[in-house]
C-alpha cells in the first residue's frame, strides 16, 4: 500500500503546484474567474497531500482553517472578511500548537532574541502605521490577528528553522498587503497576484517543515493514516 500511496501524494502535490500556477497566470491576467475556480482547490491538495505522508492532524487542521479563509475572502462583503480572517487565526492557533509541542529549538538563545526584537519592531510599526486608515470596526481585530499571526511566524522559526521561518515570514508579508489594500493604501500592480503568490509560498514552506522535521513523530499528535487499497 505504501507505494501506491507515496505516488499519490505525488500526483496530488502535481496538482496543488499546477493548480497554484493556474490561479497565478489568472491573477496576473485579469482572468477572475479562474481565480475563483482555482484558489478553492489548494489548501484541499495540499492537505491530502499531507495526509498521504502521515502529517499530525494539527497541520491538516491548520490548512484546512486555511480552506476556509480561501473562500471567504473571494467575498469582498465586511462580514465575509471577518470572518476569513477568524478562520486564518484559527489555522495560527493550530501551527502554534504544533510548533509548541514539537519539542526542539533550532534557533540559538541570542540569535531568538534578535528574531523577537524584530517581530515586535515589525508588529507595532504596522499596526501604528495602518491604524488611522483601518475602517473602525476592524481596527482591533487586525490588531489581534496580527499579534497571533507574528507569534505564529516567530515560533516557526524558533522551532523548525529556515524553512518554517521563511513560510511563517511570507505568511505575514501576503497578510500585511491584503491589510494595506484595506486601508485603502497605493497598491503595487496586480495586488491579489502577489497576495497569492506569497500566501500560497507560505503554506507550502510550512507544510514541508512540517513533514521534514516533524511528521509523525511528534508527541501527543496522532498522524493522520488513511487505508487506500491498491
Amino acid at each position: 500500500m505504501r507505494p501506491a500511496r507515496d505516488r499519490l501524494a505525488r500526483f496530488l502535490l502535481a496538482l496543488f503546484l499546477l493548480t497554484a500556477a493556474v490561479d497565478l497566470l489568472c491573477l496576473a491576467v485579469g482572468l477572475d474567474t479562474g481565480h475563483t475556480v482555482a484558489k478553492p482547490l489548494l489548501m484541499p491538495l495540499l492537505a491530502a497531500c499531507a495526509v498521504l505522508r502521515g502529517t499530525p492532524r494539527l497541520l491538516v487542521a491548520a490548512l484546512l482553517f486555511g480552506w476556509g479563509g480561501d473562500v471567504l475572502l473571494l467575498s469582498e462583503a465586511d462580514p465575509a472578511f471577518l470572518a476569513g480572517m477568524a478562520c486564518f487565526a484559527l489555522g495560527h492557533v493550530c501551527y502554534l500548537a504544533l510548533f509548541t509541542r514539537s519539542g526542539e529549538k533550532t534557533v540559538p538563545r541570542a540569535r531568538a532574541g534578535v528574531l523577537a526584537l524584530g517581530y515586535t519592531a515589525a508588529l507595532v510599526t504596522t499596526v501604528a502605521l495602518l491604524w488611522p486608515d483601518l475602517p473602525a470596526d476592524l481596527r482591533v481585530p487586525v490588531a489581534g490577528y496580527s499579534l497571533l499571526l507574528t507569534a505564529m511566524a516567530y515560533l516557526a522559526a524558533l522551532r523548525l528553522g529556515l524553512v518554517a521561518g521563511l513560510g511563517g515570514a511570507l505568511f505575514v508579508l501576503s497578510d500585511t498587503l491584503i491589510a494595506t489594500g484595506v486601508a485603502d493604501w497605493p497598491q503595487l500592480p496586480a495586488p491579489d497576484f502577489w497576495v497569492m503568490l506569497t500566501y500560497i509560498t507560505a503554506q507550502a514552506l510550512l507544510a514541508g517543515a512540517v513533514l521534514g522535521r516533524v511528521g509523525p513523530r511528534l508527541q501527543g499528535a496522532a498522524p493522520v493514516r488513511p487505508r487506500l487499497t491498491t
